[in-house]
């Protein structure tokens, strides 16, 4: 589900979870712990990436909507602990963006301090307002925190998704290479951002930066998740809206799809 390949002082944490890393319970419960495991080794830097054309395209929509009332009470809680536990890492995160980050794939990614994206046609984006889910809080505040707010709003409200160039555009991205790169890109990124500094000063400085989304996500966690996990019971189990968005996007090419 995450495969994990050391190169000295750098683990590279590889999503394998299907061939489009859709996010179910399995998966971010995967990588809550994958990132809680970096902790106390001589690990310095991490970079976090798929495999093939896809880094992570989103919710699995099909287990979302197929999973009953408490499937979809305790996802949007599990979102937002999965991206808890990227942003709250100590140590230097880089994604490395192989393919299509779409809806908590584009989450994922923003958790990260450094984002560098392969060149091609691929999507990164927030669609999740079509689907009819609200976002986590956690979701929420970690793009604003990596985006800044104009640009927050326009992906969260205009739930669209956005070639490697306009990402850049958006900050959504730092850096677009050519994808035979990425990789290397991104571990150079991961050494730099690990050997510049003394650890302890990173750690420092990156919760100091972190400090005021984490405080509005612990201010609002308790009662937006109720209201999130009405509403995702609601459109997943109740009134059919995820469904109905699932069936307007057949005729998407099926790797850009979210959530299939």
């Amino acid at each position: 589900m995450i495969i994990r390949e050391d190169d000295g002082k750098v683990a590279v944490l590889r999503l394998a979870h299907g061939g489009l890393n859709l996010m179910d319970t399995e998966l971010l419960e995967a990588i809550a712990l994958a990132f809680r495991e970096l902790s106390g080794g001589d690990v310095r830097s991490v970079v976090i990436t798929g495999r093939g054309h896809v880094f992570c395209a989103g919710l699995d929509l099909k287990r979302y909507m197929g999973g009953g009332t408490d499937y979809a009470r305790h996802l949007p809680l599990l979102v937002g602990k999965a991206f808890e536990a990227v942003f709250n890492c100590p140590l230097p995160v880089v994604a490395a963006v192989n393919g299509h980050a779409i809806g908590g794939g584009c989450v994922l990614a923003c958790c990260a301090d450094v984002r560098v994206m392969a060149d091609g046609d691929t999507k990164i984006g927030l669609p999740e307002l079509r689907v009819g889910v609200p976002f986590p809080r956690a979701a929420l505040e970690i793009v604003r925190y990596a985006v800044g707010g104009v640009s927050a709003r326009r992906l969260a409200l205009g739930a669209q998704t956005y070639c490697p160039q306009q990402a850049t555009e958006l900050g959504l991205v730092d850096e677009v290479v050519p994808a035979d790169e990425l990789l290397d890109r991104a571990k150079t990124a991961a050494r730099t951002l690990a050997e510049q500094t003394p650890p302890d000063t990173f750690t420092v400085t990156k919760a100091q930066l972190h400090r005021d989304a984490l405080e509005r996500i612990d201010r609002y966690r308790d009662e937006e998740n109720m209201l999130a996990q009405r509403l995702w019971v609601e459109h997943a189990v109740i009134d059919g809206w995820a469904k109905r968005y699932l069936d307007s996007a057949k005729d998407k090419p099926r790797s850009a799809k979210p959530g299939r």
